[in-house]
């Protein structure tokens, strides 16, 4: 194991990156995410690595989309107006089934907004927030530690399943400073073999990858195919966290920085012997709709905490059904509710279940 190492959120997705084969990056500055960018532009030379500040959001993705297409291991990073600009890049990417890990470090909108830290950008990352019938693998940290492994993993699913992955963090997670260890540096030459990959074709049948298809029926079949990949991954990359879920009568449902403010919560509201617990999703998509769906016989009621006007809370209400109430708390625009703040709203909660 490893010594720990104290760094920022935004720079340990570099170097974890790094560590995972990622030898290429494109990108372009917008805060709160400028020092993966800067991080990169240092370390990736030291590496053998090509690192690129593109002209813009929407360059940097297609560059991504050739180096990918030529089977690097390739990264970028963003915050969310330019992930907007991304997104016929990433539909693209899904149509031609190229692996890519892209980090949003979102903060506060619509539109400009501000740089605070937000998770607004729910919607626009799990549902497709392109064109066409895509799902891209969702990932939302808690920590920095988790943030590290979660951008090692992200690559070897994006090679898996030929797949971006969404790393879907925050500015309050991407500016914090904490204590990781980094996984070992792999080797470059225990990376997947890429077969499909464009790399010339002088002793092969040649490759060709495009998302473009005129017959309706050719397209339809090639659209089915992506959804057997994407139910493939909904069954086998569910990852979550359970806490003091085994007597709950009340379950919080909260992700990314969200999630650990309310562990928090649940433990202050333990010592009041108040049955409180808490589903912390880390895949959001696919997303942990089971464990939620079994918690129902045994739970009064859940509460969905966002740092948005309510987006995750859709996909708990799906679970839920309409067997049990799904109470919300949320705090749009680049606020952070407090642990103060969600036990209130979890004790009001209770009290109007009461009466």
């Amino acid at each position: 194991m490893g010594e720990k190492v104290l760094i920022k959120g935004v720079e340990a997705i570099a170097e974890s990156a790094i560590r995972a084969g990622c030898r290429m990056f494109f990108g372009y500055p917008i805060t709160p995410q400028n020092e993966t960018p800067e991080y990169m532009s240092r370390r990736l030379p030291q590496v053998e690595g090509i690192f690129l500040q593109a002209e813009s959001e929407i360059a940097a993705i297609n560059m991504v989309m050739g180096a990918s297409a030529a089977g690097a291991r390739v990264m970028t990073t963003t915050s969310s107006p330019g992930f907007s600009l991304m997104m016929e890049g990433m539909s693209y990417l899904v149509g031609m089934e190229l692996p890519c890990v892209v980090a949003n470090v979102v903060r506060g909108g619509p539109g400009l907004g501000n740089i605070a830290p937000a998770q607004s950008d729910y919607f626009q990352a799990t549902k497709g927030g392109g064109h066409g019938d895509y799902k891209t693998i969702v990932f939302g940290p808690s920590t920095v530690q988790e943030l590290v492994e979660l951008t090692y993993h992200s690559f070897d699913l994006a090679d898996k399943y030929r797949n971006p992955v969404v790393l879907l963090t925050d500015g309050a997670l991407g500016q914090m400073m904490e204590p990781v260890i980094f996984p070992e540096m792999r080797k470059l030459n225990t990376l997947p073999e890429k077969p499909w990959a464009l790399t010339g074709a002088l002793n092969r049948e040649k490759n060709i990858i495009m998302s473009f298809e005129m017959d309706p029926k050719i397209l339809e079949n090639i659209n089915w195919e992506l959804q057997k990949k994407f139910q493939k991954i909904s069954e086998d990359e569910v990852k979550y966290e359970e806490y003091a879920t085994d007597d709950a009568e009340f379950v919080i449902v909260a992700y990314g920085t969200i999630g650990r403010i309310a562990k928090s919560t649940v433990k202050a509201l333990r010592e009041e012997n108040i049955p409180v617990g808490l589903i912390r999703p880390i895949s959001l998509w696919p997303f942990p709709y089971g464990v939620i769906t079994q918690l129902v016989p045994q739970v009064e009621a859940f509460m969905v905490v966002e740092m948005s006007a309510g987006q995750m809370v859709e996909d708990v209400r799906l679970a839920v059904g309409d067997r049990r109430p799904v109470f919300f708390y949320g705090r749009p625009g680049g606020m952070v509710p407090s642990p103060r703040d969600i036990t209130e709203k979890v004790k009001q909660c209770l009290s109007m279940l009461l009466s």
